[in-house]
């Protein structure tokens, strides 16, 4: 096993994708292994910038869908250069709170942007740079719905419709039937429940490959 470890959490709005990320980190400071944890968009002072033009409701002018797209990999360019890659080359292992599967979920799935583009961003953004690990938290849109609507604010994405949730999530499952690094966790059901889940089959993952 390498030294360092890059794990993302994905899944739609409302599947409870930061929690995820504090268990796991719990669980990998139990291993002494020194982690860091970061969220798409954001992470570093210029991508976080970025992720408040992303996530606002903008009043005076509609933002494009495809402007979205750019700015989710200028944020990710930025978090790969100065966080992600030279924390793995120390050793340090990453957690993500979100990466680029989730552009091709929401823009791709969502918004319905032509794979060719997003094929084409990857590849120059991120080169080679993989997840060694993706926990996927499946709910279904409607329950993410009831959970988002419950949150004192909602943002940009978490104000679309349930075709928009149902799209995207269609795209992820479509993609994590066919991934062999994963870890697929029902989302739907109670949070300790999940959580419970999440540290159960985290921790299988880590006594075979550590």
């Amino acid at each position: 096993m390498k030294n360092h470890q890059f794990i993302v959490v994905e899944g739609i709005d409302g599947s409870g994708k930061t929690n995820a990320c504090n268990v796991i980190q719990k669980i990998l400071k139990k291993y002494n292994i020194k982690t860091i944890m970061v969220r798409e968009p954001g992470g570093t002072p210029i991508a976080e910038n970025i992720r408040n033009i992303i996530k606002k409701k903008h009043k005076y002018e509609n933002i494009h869908k495809k402007t979205i797209l750019l700015l989710m990999y200028a944020a990710r360019m930025q978090l790969i250069e100065n966080i992600i890659q030279p924390s793995l080359k120390n050793n340090i292992w990453v957690i993500s709170d979100r990466h680029d599967l989730s552009s091709y979920a929401y823009q791709g799935g969502g918004f319905k942007i032509n794979n060719t583009l997003l094929t084409m961003l990857r590849k120059n953004i991120l080169g080679s740079l993989r997840p060694d690990l993706t926990i996927y938290l499946d709910v279904l849109p409607g329950v993410a719905i009831q959970r988002i609507l419950s949150r004192k604010k909602t943002d940009y994405f978490e104000n679309k419709k349930l075709n928009f949730f149902i799209r995207t999530r269609n795209f992820y499952l479509k993609w994590i039937h066919k991934n062999n690094k994963k870890i697929f966790i029902n989302a739907n059901l109670k949070k300790n429940i999940v959580h419970q889940d999440i540290e159960n089959k985290f921790i299988q993952w880590i006594e075979k490959n550590i």
